[in-house]
């Protein structure tokens, strides 16, 4: 246990000085290139889950938004950008790009995650509900043409 202590303290340069690669260490992509939540959802059971939100969102670059912005291409995209659509000043001033893990946290409870933003969804409690509509939406947010 005090071996476990110690090397938590050290942290990654401890690891790395133990000669432990940094692949193995868990990866938080900034790039939104991550898929470690969207691996483990159903797309299909997610498109289910995508009902609560389909009245505020689509999922195409449509010119017009509905009540919230549209999520086209959202993850590794920076947080309150899209051109067509007025964030809040909460979104527009934050210094994030979306990526599953912060999707993850938006979903759980927007409110409490980023106060002062402007959707007003009381937030997804279920875990694998949260999981599975990340995988409908990074299977169903890509470029078409790639």
């Amino acid at each position: 246990m005090a071996n476990t202590l110690s090397l938590l303290k050290t942290g990654l340069s401890g690891l790395i000085l133990l000669g432990l690669s940094a692949a193995f260490l868990p990866v938080s992509a900034k790039d939104g290139s991550s898929t470690s939540l969207s691996s483990l959802g159903d797309p299909r059971k997610g498109q289910r889950v995508f009902n609560r939100c389909k009245a505020c969102h689509n999922l195409s670059a449509a010119p017009r938004t509905r009540l919230g912005p549209n999520l086209d291409n959202l993850f590794g995209k920076k947080a309150g950008t899209a051109s067509n659509y007025k964030y809040s000043r909460a979104l527009r001033e934050v210094e994030f790009i979306w990526t599953e893990e912060k999707l993850d946290q938006w979903l759980l409870k927007p409110g409490a995650f980023l106060p002062g933003n402007k959707m007003s969804f009381a937030g997804i409690r279920k875990e694998q509900d949260r999981k599975d509509l990340i995988a409908y939406l990074r299977q169903s947010t890509i470029k078409k043409d790639e």
